[in-house]
């Protein structure tokens, strides 16, 4: 078989890359990057080159997966049936194509043929709308909903029951009665147009942020933590289909079993018809296009299924799709038009989005002079210049977008498109790791165009937990010229905080009390509340735990930064860029000086400082760009054994090559010599040996006591005495592994009130079960007080 050609190797590569970031941003953080069309078009796209060139697939190409991992917010649920996709049409001849396909194989199959026709087999599909919002599974035990999950990555999603149990169309127990006694049933949680415009003609009125598409607003209002925010919206669940069923029947044809579901209880679309051929499918795409705009529901596309599910079983599934079903999608509005410029947008998380200056052009019934051009990636892999004329795209409410450039149209002065050197807002460095599509601002604490957004951070309940200080007393702060910063919020007076609108004296009181009481939180909640790039709750507890106290964080170069749990090339890279930045800096120190002090150990850990070896640093000096090449990590071991300090190392090192450990190729030692001397690499290794030693000299003589070191444990059901939090904190703090979902390798089962499908799969599983007296007492055992945490 011949090499498929270098560039359809390296557009492969390319199109992972975007993929996978694109398929992130859309179902883990419910934050499109780009619109669902070019999603499309690029998955389309390689899936025709796997095709043509099958040599070029890999277990881990985006086709062969359904979207993103699951968030860390819910607990795991494993689906009985994978949410699968759909495969992806966009002209009716790809629709002709997918009904021939089909045909071919139930001839082939059934032996079957069209009375009039022997090279064709007419199928009967079930069409139904592609609706815009969010995929979810409901689990129905004899009738009662047990469980409600997102689709997450197709096998394991999201636990969402509280959420979806506000939703009024979904039925908490069936109607009627002949239902399996296991039935996962699918749909769409969504929103209708006119309650999505209501609700954000409320939320315009109130000075409250709206929401861009009613897509977001149904998977934004279903990953709520509290779910009396999702009680309040408007949400409806639309089912279109069953996943696994036991203990029962269901009828073989798909569209009966959807009027079966209606029966139940479950809202059914009034637009689902049968449509038998493919010529009465290409019909009802084109009615249902005609009255798109009047349907109540945001839609973008038509969905066909072959009707017969006996049918559905011969076609099959491919690895992440079904065979036999496909969504037709509205063809996109384009226009072309000159991009005049490009201006830097910095968002609240400091994430840096180039945007386009156009030209004025009409496109989808509106005038269009901007439009997004996403990231410096996407404009070099499209090749769009200053003074191109461009395709902008644009459908319904989707911002517009810059698609490609016509490159035989670009004038002899086009200029290219570059990152700025600096924050446009506030002019700190730009942050943007090696294999990271976005650049970052990294003057977190001072950037005005992140100020709002990290003080709500810092106020929130995981971070400082400020009682009182909402998001809309922040943003009154910030108008009101009161506050800049975070160290701001403890210089503030109780009389300039009882003068803002709806605050009395009462109230200042009160948040000047919780201020004061915020200045002792742990170390750990302080790193995470200063909002430093990438930084989660557990890699700022590992930081705490690790180096005992705020400073040697602070000093901590790279080679250190390494070396601490979870902490990988790129969050080292934050962290650094983060205290290399003066003005951060100095509002850490305003912070200290109005009397926060985060509560720590003062002392360093001891397994971690014996983690910090030569060899380590040497590792570590590897994988930050030191010339080791070729030197495998067995051989660093050795030298790390082998000499004592860098000094040491160095020394030996100049003397060249002959006088290499045993164990070590010959000319290491002058490959040593060289890298040492290059870029300041002796310097910098010194210096981190010698925060080691300083780190040493305050570590405990012998690593803690973690008892439970190497075991999982499970948190289940409702606790009566301990928050979540303190439960899982307590038994990290002892040196245990805190999952979501029980296993054959999980230690112990914590199970509280309540306690369902974890604990039964626990005893199933034979796994030790204790409930929370016997863990609020192996705790007192250890010395831990959970209520203190």
């Amino acid at each position: 078989m011949s090499q498929p050609p270098h560039k359809v190797v390296q557009r492969v590569e390319e199109l992972h890359e975007l993929l996978n970031d694109w398929a992130y941003h859309y179902y883990v953080l419910d934050n499109p990057k780009v619109p669902d069309a070019e999603y499309d078009r690029a998955f389309v796209e390689l899936q025709e080159i796997e095709r043509d060139h099958s040599s070029l697939w890999q277990p881990n190409s985006p086709t062969s997966r359904v979207g993103g991992e699951p968030l860390d917010k819910f607990e795991a649920v494993v689906h009985k049936e994978p949410m699968l996709s759909l495969q992806t049409l966009t002209s009716s001849e790809q629709m002709v194509a997918f009904d021939k396909r089909l045909s071919s194989l139930f001839i082939e199959e059934t032996g079957k043929v069209d009375l009039f026709d022997n090279d064709y087999f007419e199928i009967e599909y079930c069409c139904e709308l592609k609706f815009d919002g969010l995929a979810i599974s409901l689990l129905y035990e004899d009738g009662e909903l047990v469980r409600a999950a997102t689709r997450g990555d197709g096998h394991t999603g999201e636990d969402v029951t509280r959420n979806v149990r506000t939703v009024r169309s979904v039925p908490l127990k069936l109607r009627g009665g002949g239902w399996p006694k296991l039935l996962e049933v699918r749909g769409e949680v969504c929103i209708t147009k006119h309650k999505f415009n209501k609700l954000n003609n409320e939320l315009q009125s109130q000075g409250s942020k709206v929401f861009a598409n009613p897509r977001n607003l149904a998977a934004g209002s279903i990953r709520q933590l509290d779910s009396k925010v999702a009680a309040k919206r408007p949400l409806e669940f639309n089912t279109y289909g069953v996943g696994y069923f036991d203990g029962g029947e269901l009828p073989d044809k798909q569209r009966t079993r959807l009027t079966y579901l209606g029966r139940w209880g479950f809202k059914v679309a009034d637009e689902v018809r049968l449509a038998h051929g493919l010529n009465e499918c290409i019909k009802y795409f084109d009615e249902i296009g005609d009255k798109r705009e009047k349907l109540y529901y945001d839609i973008d596309g038509v969905v066909f299924k072959v009707n017969d599910v006996e049918l559905q079983k011969t076609a099959g599934f491919r690895a992440r799709e079904p065979v036999w079903a496909a969504a037709l999608k509205y063809p996109p509005m384009e226009e072309l038009t000159v991009l005049n410029g490009v201006d830097w947008q910095v968002g609240r998380t400091g994430a840096l989005t180039p945007v386009a200056r156009l030209e004025p052009v009409h496109v989808g019934g509106v005038i269009v002079s901007n439009a997004t051009l996403h990231n410096i990636d996407e404009i070099q892999r499209l090749d769009i210049r200053i003074g191109d004329t461009v395709v902008v795209y644009r459908a319904g409410d989707v911002i517009p977008k810059v698609v490609r450039a016509l490159p035989e149209r670009r004038p002899a002065d086009a200029r290219d498109i570059a990152l700025p050197p600096s924050c446009p807002v506030c002019g700190s460095d730009i942050l943007r790791g090696d294999d990271q599509v976005v650049a970052r601002c990294t003057g977190g604490l001072i950037c005005g165009a992140q100020q709002r957004e990290a003080i709500k951070h810092f106020a929130s309940r995981r971070a400082m937990d400020i009682d009182g200080l909402g998001d809309k007393l922040v943003d009154a702060l910030v108008d009101q010229e009161l506050i800049a910063t975070v160290a701001d919020l403890y210089r503030l007076k109780a009389e300039q905080v009882a003068g803002l609108e709806r605050m009395g004296e009462k109230s200042a009181d009160n948040l000047i009390a919780a201020l004061e009481t915020s200045k002792t939180v742990g170390l750990g909640r302080f790193l995470f509340a200063l909002g430093i790039l990438q930084i989660g709750e557990e890699t700022a507890k590992n930081l705490a735990d690790c180096f005992g106290d705020l400073e040697g964080i602070r000093r901590a170069p790279l080679l250190l930064l390494l070396a601490v749990p979870d902490v990988g090339m790129e969050v080292a890279k934050a962290i650094g860029a983060f205290f290399a930045e003066a003005d951060n800096e100095a509002v850490i120190d305003g912070l200290l000086a109005e009397g926060v002090n985060p509560q720590a150990s003062g002392v360093p850990s001891a397994a971690f400082v014996n983690s910090l070896t030569l060899a380590q640093l040497l590792k570590s000096a590897k994988r930050l760009g030191m010339n080791l090449e070729g030197i495998g990590d067995k051989s660093l071991e050795t030298l790390g054994g082998h000499f004592r300090t860098v000094a040491e190392l160095s020394a030996a090192a100049a003397e060249g090559a002959g006088d290499e450990p045993k164990g070590v190729r010959s000319g290491v030692m002058t490959q040593l010599a060289r890298a040492l001397a290059e870029n300041g690499w002796q310097a910098r290794l010194q210096d981190a040996e010698d925060q080691v030693a300083a780190l040493a000299a305050r570590a405990p003589a012998q690593a803690e006591s973690r008892p439970l070191e190497g075991q999982t444990w499970v948190l289940t059901g409702t606790l009566e005495q301990l928050t979540r939090d303190q439960a899982k904190q307590a038994l990290q703090q002892l040196g245990a592994k805190v999952a979501g979902s029980v296993s054959k390798n999980t230690s112990t089962v914590v199970a509280g009130a309540s306690a369902g499908s974890k604990l039964a799969k626990a005893e199933s599983l034979g796994v030790e079960v204790c409930d929370e007296a016997a863990l609020l007492s192996m705790l007192t055992q250890h010395g831990i007080d959970p209520g203190a945490l």
